[in-house]
């Protein structure tokens, strides 16, 4: 896995907001003692209501079958194992926003 891949994932049910089950997500980072960190994504458009989030639409390189909301609040830490597989790439443009927002979240220079 490689940092801007979207992957399908398994994400578990937790309670509360965070998102559960099988749905693709954007790799952010390289696997470290078997977690890797993504950014679920999402086909609900109210989640644009969320400060961090951003609409990405579909494409052949990204490989996402309709329009999805990148839910960068919700930046995690998942086992690799749970990566099911690999369905395309975020572009440039578009990761270099999301990388942007992530550093804001993180209060990063």
């Amino acid at each position: 896995m490689q940092k801007g891949d979207i992957c399908l994932v398994e994400f578990i049910p937790f309670k509360g907001h965070e998102q559960a089950g099988l749905r693709p997500a954007i790799v952010m980072s390289k696997e470290i003692a078997n977690l890797i960190l993504v950014v679920p994504l999402t086909s609900k458009t109210e989640a644009l209501r969320y400060n961090y989030s951003l609409e990405i639409n579909p494409s052949e390189k990204n490989g996402l079958n309709a329009k999805s909301i990148a839910m960068i609040f919700q930046l995690r830490a998942i086992d690799k194992r749970k990566i099911k597989n690999k369905i395309g790439n975020i572009e440039e443009n578009i990761m270099k926003k999301i990388d942007s927002r992530i550093k804001d979240i993180l209060n990063l220079k």
